[in-house]
């Protein structure tokens, strides 16, 4: 099928979501957030991450799938763009709604793939990063290894002493204005016994390849 969601850089699953697959099967899937993104049917924010995913998905020869957010989430200069919960409010208020939406995207993936993804990694960058970040520290969601990548926050949740520690990576741009945030999610998760990895990088907001490079090589234990 087609959607103005999916650029050419990646396949439709539905309306709301794109996928990758590599062309041998793999058991191992990235679930990517995007940060906010225009109700357009082009914009320079969807035709970036898409082709980040793609191609840095392509290279660790793992499939991808990229849900879309919710209008309403992307704060009140961005009323109409797409989003994730960004902060402890949304986060209560939608991710249950969200986490629920995500594992019925991914199992229309694993029938489209004709099989289960047996390791998943969880990123997102700008607000998908703060979503992600969010999940993690509540054990929201079943994740191998997660990615906050220009963006991400921390915040001593009352289930993060409890939680099996996952490999972390945290990557953010020096000229990023997310990066003490960046580095204060790192410094909270490193406290709490989880493997880190703190990357930064001389650029500025948005998602990345080098981001995904680094975090694949991380969860992987390269």
């Amino acid at each position: 099928m087609s959607t103005d969601w999916c650029t050419a850089s990646v396949n439709a699953l539905d309306e709301e979501t794109c996928f990758v697959l590599p062309a041998e099967r793999t058991d191992t899937l990235l679930i990517y957030l995007h940060g906010i993104v225009p109700p357009t049917k082009e914009s320079r924010q969807k035709t970036n991450f898409e082709a980040v995913v793609a191609n840095a998905s392509g290279r660790a020869r793992v499939a991808a799938l990229l849900p879309r957010g919710d209008l309403g989430l992307a704060g009140p200069k961005y009323r109409e763009w797409w989003g994730w919960p960004t902060g402890e409010p949304g986060y209560r208020a939608h991710g249950a709604r969200l986490v629920k939406k995500i594992g019925e995207k991914r199992a229309a993936l694993e029938r489209v793939a004709g099989a289960r993804f047996e390791r998943v990694y969880v990123a997102g960058s700008s607000a998908g990063a703060y979503f992600v970040a969010a999940l993690a520290l509540h054990g929201a969601i079943e994740a191998d290894g997660f990615g906050a990548m220009s963006g991400g926050a921390g915040w001593r949740t009352p289930e993060l002493a409890k939680l099996p520690p996952k490999r972390f990576y945290v990557g953010y741009g020096a000229y990023d204005s997310v990066a003490s945030s960046a580095r204060a999610l790192g410094e909270l998760l490193r406290a709490a016994g989880w493997p880190v990895r703190v990357a930064e990088h001389p650029l500025g907001h948005g998602a990345k390849e080098i981001y995904l490079d680094e975090a694949f090589a991380f969860w992987r234990g390269d």
